[in-house]
């Protein structure tokens, strides 16, 4: 019987993300970056998964992020933060990636200010989980799994 190759899963965080922790902690909580993503790693090898992560505050650098996972990834989880809402490049990238997509939000855009409310990620994700915390990171990477049929 041979073994099944891992799924990888690129898992990337928008800008002032770094920043978490510090940052507007009633609305983002006080867990980091850092603690994010043993979150991820943690859920990941439950699920039998390796995770590739990178963090930018750069529009560009993230559409580069998404064109070399081209092939190399299975699935993306994606934190836009603030690009959420304007970022066309990171939506068109996105859309040329041929595995599942899942958007993430700590808050609930829904539920701020109103120009939150539009996602051009929306719209080229298989779906979104917003407004439970660190504990949307957990959701997303069992939602991954669900869509890539990973064995737990």
């Amino acid at each position: 019987m041979s073994e099944r190759t891992p799924s990888r899963v690129l898992v990337l965080h928008g800008p002032n993300l770094n920043l978490l922790g510090e940052r507007e902690p009633e609305i983002y909580g006080t867990a980091t970056l850092d603690d994010h993503i043993a979150t991820v790693v943690g859920e990941a090898e439950r699920w039998g998964m390796e995770i590739a992560t990178h963090q930018s505050n750069h529009e560009g650098d993230l559409v580069d992020q998404i064109h070399q996972a081209r092939g190399r990834c299975d699935g993306i989880i994606i934190n836009p933060g603030a690009f959420t809402h304007y970022a066309w490049s990171l939506h068109d990238a996105l859309a040329a990636f041929e595995g599942p997509i899942i958007e993430l939000h700590l808050s609930n855009p829904d539920a701020r200010e109103p120009w939150r409310r539009t996602s051009v990620i929306a719209p080229v994700a298989n779906g979104s989980i917003v407004g439970f915390g660190g504990h949307g990171y957990v959701l997303a990477v069992q939602a991954m799994a669900e869509l890539l049929r990973c064995d737990g």
